[in-house]
């Protein structure tokens, strides 16, 4: 075992045991008596029924991370990656191992089989989740027939768009090695945006149904909010998210022109108008603080730093060798084992990054306040908390890690503040 291999299996194992550890001190903190700012959130049968979904929870992850620790220290101990990489070069020999076609193909399809592969071992978690857990506490619509029809267009669609973006890739780094780290990064900066743009208009549709919402009162009051705000708003649209579940939601996407809303039919059903307006005016005060466009620059930033290492590391044969490869440079298997070296910095960056989003989360807030909206958006939010079982209290560690939002808590105490002064009538923001 040499030491690359040793300091992956090291990795792996590390963040496996911090991922517990911040898990086993949020489930140290179930059952503590609410405060008084999230008091009537919940009557004591419905905190009893909230605290057994959290340790139901909690139990499944436990298994599922388990199971996928098992999987990775298998994969990498036994050198699978590079018996894999053997049998596909052996299965495309007839082609010629110093064509562009088949350093391509051979990609392609190795990362085609371990992604087939990791969902296979993924489904069954998924389904126990859906119809024993989720089922368990009423939260599961879905039928086992939608369940199956999901999983395959889910792999149908990612092998798809997974299939252009390797084969681009691949090329790039087989033909053009010295510009690869900024060529490939430029795709999935494209690819990015595009999905940015046009991910409810062209992914949605495959799984879910979206409709304009239609004339009435909450339409009304939705646009005299976009009205007051000067936010152009002419995509509303509804999405029957309940054919599955309980679960309510609300997102703004697109960029643009093509910037919509899509409210989840529970988010209908479990809301006043005026609440959903809060909702929304939230939504809409991220598009007018530019977090949308923020959270992308700081995206591609980190990427282009983290394609310009990958270039460098590409170009090493001890990649490909520490994974049972031969002794040249693979991109496929340098890649996996560039992608697990440099987990301690995807980590870092991802506990900044939620840092940033959480600060967004209050600015959003403050938008929505700053339009009276505050009473009304932190009675949504309580709604919705109780409605999904939320975990009024998670464990402060977890939540610097992992948390892209503030806890509610922290929000309703946030706006509270900001209502104290809010104005009733401003002027549209520019």
């Amino acid at each position: 075992m040499n030491t690359i291999l040793l300091l992956i299996i090291v990795l792996i194992t590390l963040e496996y045991v911090l991922e517990r550890v911040l898990y086993g001190l949020n489930a140290r903190d179930f059952g503590k008596p609410l405060p008084a700012e999230l008091a009537g959130i919940y009557d004591d049968e419905k905190y009893q029924k909230q605290q057994e979904y959290s340790k139901a929870k909690y139990k499944m992850g436990i298994v599922t991370a388990t199971i996928s620790l098992v999987v990775e220290l298998v994969a990498f101990g036994f050198g699978l990656f590079g018996w894999l990489d053997g049998v596909l070069r052996e299965a495309l020999g007839g082609i010629g191992d110093n064509t562009i076609l088949f350093t391509v193909l051979l990609s392609l399809l190795f990362f085609v089989i371990v992604a087939v592969v990791n969902e296979i071992i993924d489904i069954p978690s998924e389904y126990y989740s859906t119809f024993v857990i989720e089922e368990r506490f009423g939260f599961n619509k879905s039928t086992k027939k939608l369940f199956w029809i999901d999983q395959l267009k889910g792999i149908v669609v990612a092998v798809i768009i997974a299939s252009i973006l390797i084969s681009l890739v691949t090329w790039i780094f087989a033909e053009i090695p010295e510009w690869f780290w900024l060529l490939a990064w430029g795709v999935l900066a494209l690819f990015q945006i595009f999905i940015l743009m046009f991910y409810s208009n062209i992914i949605v549709p495959l799984f879910n149904k979206q409709t304009p919402l239609e004339e009435g009162e909450l339409r009304s009051k939705i646009e005299a909010f976009a009205e007051k705000a000067g936010f152009k708003l002419n995509n509303i649209y509804v999405m029957d998210s309940s054919k599955r579940s309980t679960h309510a939601n609300a997102y703004f996407t697109g960029l643009g022109s093509k910037k919509r809303i899509v409210l989840y039919d529970t988010l209908i059903k479990q809301l006043t108008p005026d609440e959903i307006v809060a909702v929304l005016a939230h939504e809409v005060g991220h598009y007018k603080k530019r977090h949308t466009m923020t959270m992308l620059i700081e995206s591609l930033a980190s990427t282009l730093v983290m394609f310009f290492i990958l270039g460098w590391a590409l170009s090493s044969p001890e990649l490909s060798i520490a994974l049972g490869g031969p002794a040249q440079p693979v991109f496929h298997l340098g890649l996996i084992a560039f992608a697990m070296l440099y987990s301690p910095i995807s980590t870092i960056l991802g506990i900044v990054t939620n840092i940033s989003s959480r600060k967004h989360e209050y600015e959003a807030d403050a938008f929505a306040a700053s339009y009276g909206l505050a009473n009304d958006l932190i009675s949504a939010l309580k709604k919705l908390s109780s409605e999904s079982l939320s975990n009024l209290q998670p464990h402060k560690a977890l939540v610097f890690v992992h948390f892209s939002h503030p806890t509610l808590l922290q929000r309703i105490t946030s706006l509270k503040k900001c209502g104290i002064s809010f104005i009733p009538n401003p002027k549209p923001l520019p």
